[in-house]
């Protein structure tokens, strides 16, 4: 039985979990080519992004990283670099592959502002529709603890995404949280969590 409620000692007490699989940063046409074939074949991915931090009022910055993920590969984008490429943004419109993520309201409205000319299609928000059908917790590390038995580390949550070069704790870190979105999604929705949304 899955908890619809945790507390934070109780996430705390939970060993650390992370994405066991394959972490490609796309650097050039070839990876992005590689990425839309396998995320376009697939009926549900995970789906996240990062910005890098402002500590000062006034101060923001656009989007930085996307990351799009299977229960294998984790394909992890660098925004800043490569711009909003046309093979992301076609997963990204695509109505027959489920993007799920959490609050990714705010993470397509970052986006569209890279491309106003962005029309996101079939995205599930974890935060959003489980709310309705009873958890009292949400949010990435919440739902981790509660669904997969894991704790999800936010140590690199406020790192500098615009860095030259990511650390390997930076990509784990982007990877774990689109990995986990979906794997989240998918035990509820074999469980029969999720029936009354899809029935609507």
């Amino acid at each position: 039985m899955i908890p619809l409620k945790i507390t934070k000692e109780e996430v705390n007490g939970l060993d650390i979990g992370a994405f066991p699989g394959e972490i490609l940063l796309v650097r050039d046409q070839a990876d992005l080519r590689r990425m839309e074939r396998d995320l376009s074949s697939q009926q549900f991915i995970g789906f996240d992004t990062e910005t890098r931090p402002a500590f000062r009022r006034g101060v923001s910055y656009d989007v930085s990283l996307l990351q799009l993920s299977t229960r294998d590969t984790a394909y992890l984008i660098r925004l800043n670099e490569l711009g909003f490429p046309i093979q992301a943004k076609s997963v990204l419109e695509d109505p027959h592959t489920v993007k799920v993520g959490a609050a990714v309201r705010d993470d397509i409205k970052a986006l569209k502002k890279l491309s106003p000319g962005f029309n996101p299609d079939a995205f599930f928000d974890l935060n959003e529709e489980l709310r309705r059908v009873g958890f009292l917790n949400v949010g990435v590390r919440n739902l981790s603890a509660m669904v997969l038995g894991i704790r999800i580390s936010k140590s690199e949550q406020v790192s500098n995404w615009e860095a030259p070069a990511l650390t390997e704790k930076q990509l784990l870190y982007a990877a774990t949280d689109a990995w986990a979105c979906l794997e989240i999604f998918l035990k509820l929705y074999k469980q029969g969590y999720l029936d009354d949304i899809f029935s609507m």
